[in-house]
C-alpha cells in the first residue's frame, strides 16, 4: 500500500509561492482591465460619437489617470500582530 497518506499534516504546506502567483495574477487582471477600459473609452469617443482625436484622447487620460489613481497598490497589513 501507498506510506505517502500518512506523511501529510494539514496545514504544514509552504503556500507562499501559490500566494504570490495569485496576487500577480489579481494584478494582472486589474491593470489589463483598465487598459481595455481606457481604450475602448478612447476608440468609442473618437470613431463611433464622431468627436475628433483628441475628444477621445483627453477622457482617455483622465480614466487613466483615475484609475492609476485608484488602482494603486496598498501596503497589505500584517492580521497575524493584531
Amino acid at each position: 500500500m501507498d506510506d505517502t497518506a500518512p506523511a501529510y499534516h494539514h496545514g504544514e504546506m509552504d503556500v507562499t509561492e501559490q500566494a504570490r502567483t495569485y496576487r500577480a495574477f489579481g494584478n494582472m487582471a486589474k491593470w489589463a482591465s483598465l487598459h481595455i477600459a481606457v481604450l475602448v473609452v478612447m476608440l468609442v469617443l473618437w470613431f463611433c460619437l464622431g468627436a475628433t482625436f483628441l475628444g477621445g484622447l483627453i477622457p482617455g487620460v483622465i480614466l487613466l489617470a483615475l484609475g492609476v489613481t485608484f488602482l494603486r497598490a496598498t501596503p497589505v497589513r500584517n492580521h497575524d500582530t493584531e
